[in-house]
């Protein structure tokens, strides 16, 4: 189904670009800490540490805002956080011009899988309201942080989710835009962020000459593929698919390939489309008209890109903000995705079960091998769905056509 969209006006721009804004906080604020203890355990000197930081805002913000505009969908895209979460022990037995030469190989193999067409077609193959219950999974921890910082913070989680409750009544586009004002006027004003030590500077990008060794390629290449392609490929497109957005996933993994390939020598070890962050834009909260909501992918790179111009310095400014702060605002900013996703995981009564399983079983956030719980709550829902109903999804016209079914009817009227 093809996305008509009507002209642009001031108006439109403000929600999605809030929804890119809160997105990019939410990563940064969130999991960039992983790639500081990465950079720490391979002691890298600040200089490569800033190189790090510059290859993978600059890598993601090109290719997502690239992606979103060409394709007219809420295409984010971000570093892949459990590969940064292993690279956190990798680095210390692997030498860094080694792990740079496997960034490169792991590259070269996502290329190959988004040139192939093989992850797309795995992709449709899933059942709607398992991957519905997947993503709610996924973003069911986010939905409990938000109301869990209670106990270290009441008077932030207070002041926010009184907030949000009460411009819901009135406005439900710029809800959000509010609470996050709103909460960052409380910050300054109770002195719980201090800004005094942060200085601009420029981030400067570092070569790093590639080196190659059967030790890094199954130490650390072979895992960094399989962990982002289950623990981030896979959720993220089904987030995409969740919302109605029908891209093919080939022409992502291939960029998103193209584009970690190009910064590996530069530091960045993957970039990959994005799931928990990218609920954030492709929801209604980002806009109420599904065809406008590319906007938020294209705010949400250009973010990054002045993330990375900047470097260690702005990177240092989302991490000084409290942790209840952020959580509060990432579930707050999910509920809808949250609520969404399960309905539609609840939709179909002959798959209800399966999709429950699927939700339960990645909730429970299992880690089993070095595979995250995105990963084998999706194998939970499919081992159970084929022993009940004896296949995985009859594929109907439209999946033949190469069209994903839309639940959202992606026209203006």
């Amino acid at each position: 189904m093809k996305i008509i969209t009507s002209p642009l006006s001031i108006r439109d721009l403000i929600s999605p670009t809030l929804a890119g804004l809160i997105s990019v906080i939410v990563n940064y604020g969130g999991t960039f800490v992983l790639v500081f203890q990465a950079a720490k355990v391979a002691g890298l000197s600040p200089e490569l540490t800033a190189s790090w930081i510059w290859s993978i805002s600059i890598g993601v913000g090109v290719t997502g805002a690239w992606l979103s505009y060409r394709y007219r969908e809420p295409i984010i895209t971000a570093w892949s956080t459990p590969g940064a979460a292993f690279l956190a022990s990798a680095l210390a037995v692997t030498p860094y011009p080694e792990a740079i030469g496997a960034y490169i190989v792991s590259a070269l193999a996502f290329i190959l899988l988004g040139l192939s067409g093989m992850f797309e077609r795995l992709v449709r193959l899933i059942p709607p309201g398992i991957a519905a219950g997947l993503l709610a999974g996924i973003l069911l921890q986010f939905g409990i942080a938000a109301f869990g910082g209670v106990q270290i913070d009441p008077v932030i989680v207070a002041v926010l989710f009184i907030a949000y409750a009460f411009l819901r009544r009135f406005t439900s586009r710029f809800a959000m835009v509010g609470i996050l004002v709103l909460g960052l006027m409380l910050l300054l004003i109770t002195g719980k962020v201090d800004l005094q030590h942060i200085e601009l500077s420029l981030a400067a990008p570092v070569f790093v000459a590639p080196e190659f060794s059967i030790k890094a390629l199954l130490g650390v290449a072979l895992p960094l593929f399989v962990i982002t392609l289950t623990g981030q490929y896979m959720p993220g497109m089904l987030v995409l698919r969740n919302d109605g957005f029908k891209t093919s996933a080939n022409p992502i993994v291939t960029i998103t390939g193209i584009g970690s390939l190009i910064m590996a020598p530069f530091g960045s070890h993957a970039f990959n489309v994005a799931a928990i962050t990218a609920a954030i834009c492709t929801g209604k909260e980002a806009h109420e008209d599904p065809g406008k909501r590319y906007i938020a992918g294209i705010a949400c790179g250009i973010f990054y890109i002045v993330v990375g111009v900047f470097g260690v310095t702005l990177a240092a400014l989302f991490l000084v903000l409290p942790s209840t702060f952020i959580a509060t605002l990432a579930g707050l900013a999910l509920l809808g995705a949250i609520g969404g996703s399960l309905s539609n995981a609840m939709a179909d009564p002959k798959g209800r079960e399966t999709a429950l399983i699927t939700f339960l079983a990645t909730a429970a956030n299992i880690t089993l091998l070095g595979v995250g719980g995105a990963f084998w709550g999706l194998v939970a829902g499919l081992v159970a769905h084929i022993l009940i109903h004896g296949h995985i999804r009859k594929r109907s016209k439209l999946d033949r056509k190469g069209e994903v079914p839309h639940k959202e009817v992606l026209t203006n009227k």
